[in-house]
């Protein structure tokens, strides 16, 4: 499932190409075709994203996208090309078209229904000023794991199985911590750090989370094998001791950590 930084990377592709057109909506497939013909015709005032969200803004409402698991969008300039398969929704400009296959969620929300979805949804780390108490207060009240409180999406909206693991790595952090067992200033710091790491992964499409020093190949672009500490290299030794790096279950995904780096509480 795509992470809070490909939404919000998407979010201000889709302004650049979209805001201030007028688009040509349709559901090639058919399962949105009432919306599409809602939209069709209108003017895109702009776009946002909150978390895992997505939004187009039109002058009385909303267009609300969640790619869950399978979900993937396409663009490209001039003439769109033939639709094929199960194509959701195609928007097309004199410019450019979006096609939009396989979402979770892809309706149409009046200001009040997104209001009540966003709050629903925890803080947002992408979004510019939240403060790490946004979600810090409901954490120290929490006993369930850290690994878990991350993963939910009412406690920190964006965070996904690559983040979870790397943000509890480098900052020494067991998945299995009771939230209220996280020390505050541990927490802030983390935050911090993750709002780093996002708003790179915003800017390059990739998420790197690891330190130079910590790679085998230390300078140039970053290679996909030293991209991560401990997310998907269960066995291998871990970047900074040695140790196999371990995994197990936690909150329906599997997590990763060093034992060693992480200990138990």
């Amino acid at each position: 499932m795509p992470e809070g930084h490909s939404i919000h990377r998407l979010a201000r592709r889709h302004r650049r190409l979209l805001k201030g057109e007028v688009v040509h909506t349709s559901s090639p497939q058919g399962r949105f075709a009432e919306g599409a013909a809602m939209l069709d015709g209108r003017t895109v005032l702009g776009t946002d994203a909150w978390g895992k969200h997505l939004f187009h803004r039109f002058d009385d409402g909303w267009l609300h996208v969640h790619l869950g698991l399978f979900g993937r969008y396409r663009d490209g300039s001039g003439e769109p090309p033939e639709p094929k398969g199960a194509l959701r929704l195609r928007m097309v400009t004199d410019a450019h078209w979006i096609d939009l296959r396989g979402p979770t969620a892809c309706e149409l929300l009046a200001d009040p229904e997104r209001d009540a979805l966003l709050a629903r949804l925890g803080p947002d780390p992408l979004r510019p000023g939240t403060p790490a108490s946004a979600a810090g207060e409901r954490i120290a009240r929490s006993r369930a794991p850290i690994g878990t409180l991350l993963m939910n999406q009412a406690v920190v909206a964006g965070i996904g199985n690559v983040y979870r693991a790397e943000i509890l790595f480098r900052h020494a952090l067991n998945p299995w911590t009771p939230g209220r067992e996280v020390d505050p200033a541990t927490w802030t710091v983390l935050w911090d750090d993750l709002v780093v790491l996002m708003e790179a992964g915003v800017r390059t499409g990739r998420i790197v989370t690891t330190d130079a020093d910590d790679r085998e190949r230390p300078h140039g672009r970053v290679r996909r094998t030293d991209a991560h500490y401990v997310y998907h290299r269960t066995g291998l030794p871990c970047r900074r001791c040695g140790t196999p790096v371990a995994s197990a279950e936690l909150a329906a995904r599997t997590v990763y950590w060093c034992p060693v780096c992480q200990p138990e509480a």
